[in-house]
């Protein structure tokens, strides 16, 4: 077969119309580089943290503007005199008058810390005692743990009853059934807390969210990732709707004893379930403490709920944590600023707002209603 060389200008046009989609793909495949250039880095949700770009009104409280008792306080009074007096100067500096000390346990270890706060700061400090549920199984536990609560308010100078979170969900009878918050044999403790005349704060359940799966779904998703034996799973515990109701339940059985229900009584996601539970229970009041992050991201709804129940409602913490902390409670209670982050990302990575409170719910929120209800605490360190 013949070769036929090509002509000079077929030659020509090839080149030319080479050089041609060169130059054409050259453009494109520069994007394509600075596309991959700019594409952002992988990361994971514990790593996002975005920076508002909303500019709003900033308010800097950083002091209560009345002063204030905190409900919920978890310290050990008989902490060295350096360290007590750290505590002081930072309640000091936030205009916290009274701190209720909720792990007092019982019989000696809490007269001793009465008797040293007592010694050294004279109505800064007042102390719930404990019941050790590690004993549930003993003969006549409740009539004994009813004595020694006498013995811790009477002789120990014990101003309230504390219940940790194992009561409900990890405390068992010795047969392996779950001791129920609301079971008439523990009646009474109750009763005698009442006879007494002191409260019973108490801590039932967890958030709600910490009962549901893990999964895309769960506003509590990085917390339960990152804390994972905080998950309530149901092969487990019981549902969370059994839980408070085993304890509202147990507040209706006993209308003589005024019951503190802890963290909103984990409901200050459903405020007109809340707002019901108060409506019946005549001596059920809430605390504010780790849940307040609620509150902040309705502000209307959190506002009316406070108007309403101003005289149930009382100031509380939970961990001290440091004065910026407290800072985040006073500007939602005190100011009308808006989208404001919580301290705490992994409790809530909403933005908060402030509720405008005015001075008189502030003075029940912040003293008023503690003074009533915890006849231990000394009214003359607060303003009438």
């Amino acid at each position: 077969m013949r070769h036929t060389p090509r002509s000079p200008r077929r030659a020509t046009t090839a080149v030319v119309a080479l050089i041609a989609l060169t130059a054409l793909a050259a453009p494109a495949a520069a994007q394509v580089r600075r596309n991959e250039q700019q594409k952002p880095p992988s990361m994971t949700i514990d790593e996002y943290e975005p920076t508002s770009m909303l500019v709003t009104k900033q308010t800097s409280v950083t002091r209560a503007r009345f002063p204030f008792v905190d409900i919920h306080g978890h310290q050990n009074l008989n902490m060295g005199d350096s360290e007590l007096a750290a505590l002081v100067a930072t309640m000091d500096k936030i205009n916290l008058r009274t701190m209720v000390n909720l792990s007092g346990g019982s019989g000696a270890q809490l007269a001793a810390q009465v008797r040293n706060a007592k010694a050294k700061y004279p109505g800064r400090f007042v102390v719930f005692a404990n019941v050790d549920w590690n004993r549930v199984n003993e003969p006549n536990f409740a009539q004994n743990a009813a004595a020694q609560l006498e013995r811790d308010v009477k002789e120990g100078g014990a101003v309230g009853l504390k219940i940790f979170k194992n009561l409900g969900m990890d405390t068992y009878w010795a047969d392996g059934s779950r001791v129920r918050t609301d079971d008439p044999r523990l009646g009474p403790i109750w009763e005698k807390c009442g006879e007494l005349g002191i409260p019973v704060l108490i801590h039932t359940a967890e958030p709600a969210a910490f009962f549901l799966p893990v999964d895309k779904h769960n506003e509590r998703y990085l917390e339960l990732t990152q804390f994972p034996g905080r998950t309530r799973p149901p092969d487990k515990y019981p549902p969370f709707d059994s839980l408070i109701g085993e304890q509202h339940r147990m507040f209706k059985a006993h209308p003589r004893t005024t019951f503190i229900s802890a963290h909103l009584s984990w409901l200050g996601q459903d405020l007109g379930r809340l707002s019901r539970t108060l409506d019946t229970i005549p001596n059920m009041v809430v605390e504010v403490a780790a849940a307040l992050y609620e509150i902040g991201r309705q502000p209307k709804a959190g506002r009316a709920f406070f108007l309403k129940y101003q005289d149930r409602i009382l100031m509380g913490k939970d961990t001290f944590g440091d004065e910026n902390e407290y800072a985040v409670y006073f500007r939602i209670f005190e100011s009308g600023d808006e989208y404001f982050p919580w301290y705490r990302r992994r409790h809530a990575f909403w933005g908060m707002y402030g509720l405008e409170l005015p001075d008189d719910v502030l003075r029940k929120v912040y003293y008023k209603n503690a003074l009533r209800i915890v006849k231990g605490i000394d009214p003359a360190n607060f303003p009438r």
